[in-house]
């Protein structure tokens, strides 16, 4: 019967015809061309085309907040477009598709596993389809076929092209409409269509997703003791740690929090810059101590003094951490702020916030899947707002306020490492430019100014790279320099930092000196060897 057919479905091909579309948005948009605010309308019309082609997804809740939160990333993307929101976007995609068919309050470690089989799996559905229609085949059962859907259309197909083209032939009206259809040529290559095949791959993943019912659960040592780990070893442990990180929070105390002078040669910057990387991994084998030797509802855990002992030594692993960021921020005083030192500072208040849902856990005698949820939960709560911020522009507005040539305390103006952070420094070079009145240090910030203005201004003009945050941008601009124009620099080659190359001095000319011939030198005259007298001069 024709409805037996897959291929002969309406929801097939209206997912066939989504997948077209996307595959050929996406060609259209992004083949040879650079991306900007097109990255984010892509994204956008794949959560509608998904949300088309899967009406089920409508009627779950949960996949409609999943899509709204993919929308709401794309619109991020339009303004902004970067690597992080589209990593989040497709996140966010793909539990709304998976949605419907997960039962509510399935914890985030099973859903760790669906999507990383959505995502690997995905890739290879092709060809685990092929495989698993060969073993039916084999096993004489029947088998969808896009056939009986190729016969069902040869007909209609072939005999209207035929009454067409006689209508063309008598009606001259019909003949001119189709004169003027124009196909539009595609140079096809062996690259294109790899690509096409891999957005293909992209795209069916959505409206075609991969399932797996049999999960790993989530490894636990029960009520299982580790082998030479006892209720006093684990007591006397928690006092040795203690102790030892009373000892290094001391330290910090005295000489990096109150400033005291430190003994000998250290310096307060060689203090200071040492260690933050290494207290934050102390504090994470801590909090993995408390997990493995303290599981909520055990013996130990159960003990009045080991508890008080867990919050003590969790309360100092909170101090090194607020040490650490001390840290950090002395770091940045000194040289300069970065996008990646926001990160890791970023970093440090997770750890923080993860020592002390490990304790609550501990305290509240929670299971392992509700730590893990809330830890998950405040990652992606974190990175959807860090994704939506600037920090190019945070890190360049910072060095330019604090810098030694503006206020005579901080880090030395690094002009280079501005330049190489691109359009998110644009703002900031134009203030220190209308604000420095050292007229080498302005000539060096306008031609460091105008390089970057001027690479912004063409991937403006350029509608597949235009982003409305450098639109934004041009118009701060614009706004800063109404009645103050801005500096024309001195012309001639720049380096790294902006200063002036001085030019190569010209190779001095070789004039030919003629040789004047020499006159042919005389041997010398061959010494006398005949025999002399042995007899002395008189009166030697």
């Amino acid at each position: 019967m024709l409805h037996a057919h897959p291929f002969t479905r309406t929801s097939f091909w209206l997912k066939a015809a989504v997948a077209v579309l996307l595959v050929a948005l996406a060609d259209s948009l992004f083949f040879m061309q650079p991306a900007g605010a097109t990255l984010g309308l892509f994204a956008l019309v794949w959560t509608v085309g998904t949300l088309v082609a899967r009406p089920g997804l409508r009627r779950d809740p949960r996949a409609l907040f999943a899509a709204a939160v993919a929308v709401g990333l794309a619109l991020v993307m339009i303004d902004r477009p970067g690597p992080l929101l589209w990593l989040l976007f497709g996140l966010m995609l793909s539990v709304a598709v998976l949605s419907a068919r997960v039962k509510a309050g399935e914890p985030a470690w099973r859903w760790v596993q669906r999507l990383a089989v959505h995502g690997f799996v995905a890739v290879a559905g092709p060809v685990l389809d092929a495989v698993r229609m060969s073993r039916l085949r084999r096993r004489g059962r029947a088998v969808a076929s896009p056939w009986p859907m190729i016969r069902l259309l040869i007909l209609p197909l072939i005999g209207g092209a035929v009454f067409l083209a006689l209508f063309a032939s008598a009606n001259p009206l019909i003949s001119d409409a189709l004169d003027q259809v124009r196909v539009p040529s595609v140079s096809v290559g062996p690259g294109r269509v790899i690509i096409w095949g891999f957005l293909l791959l992209i795209v069916g993943a959505t409206l075609r997703p991969r399932w797996r019912r049999k999960l790993i659960a989530l490894p636990s040592l029960g009520d299982a003791k580790m082998p030479g780990v006892s209720g006093a070893s684990i007591t006397l442990s928690l006092i040795v740690f203690n102790a030892v990180f009373a000892l290094q929070n001391a330290l910090d105390v005295v000489f990096l929090w109150s400033g005291a002078p430190l003994p000998g040669d250290v310096t307060l910057a060689d203090y200071a810059h040492r260690g933050a990387w290494s207290l934050i991994a102390t504090a994470l084998l801590a909090g993995l101590f408390v997990l493995v030797a303290l599981r909520p509802g055990s013996e130990t855990a159960r003990k009045p003094l080991v508890r008080r002992l867990v919050v003590l030594w969790v309360g100092q692993n909170l101090l090194l951490v607020a040490s650490s960021l001390l840290r950090t921020a002395d770091y940045v005083e000194s040289y300069a702020l970065t996008p990646f030192r926001i990160a890791a500072m970023i970093w440090m208040g997770l750890v923080g916030a993860g020592l002390l849902l490990i304790v609550w856990r501990l305290l509240q005698r929670k299971d392992g899947h509700w730590l893990i949820d809330a830890n998950v939960r405040l990652t992606l709560v974190v990175l959807a707002v860090v994704s939506t911020l600037d920090l190019g522009a945070i890190a360049a507005s910072w060095n330019v306020r604090h810098a030694r040539e503006i206020d005579g305390t901080g880090a030395v103006l690094d002009l280079g490492y501005l330049r190489s952070l691109g359009a998110p420094a644009l703002v900031s070079l134009v203030e220190l430019e209308q604000r420095t009145a050292d007229p080498e240090l302005r000539d060096r910030v306008a031609a460091v100014r105008a390089e970057l203005h001027a690479q912004i201004r063409k991937q403006q003009g350029d509608w597949h790279s235009w982003t409305w945050r450098d639109a934004r941008r041009l118009g701060r601009i614009e706004a800063l320099t109404e009645g103050r124009p801005l500096l024309r620099p001195r012309p001639g080659a720049r380096d790294w930092e902006g200063r002036l190359v001085p030019p190569e001095l010209p190779a001095p000319d070789l004039v030919p000196v003629a040789v004047q011939p020499t006159a042919p030198v005389e041997p010398p005259p061959a010494p006398d060897h005949t025999a002399q007298p042995l007899t002395s001069t008189p009166g030697a």
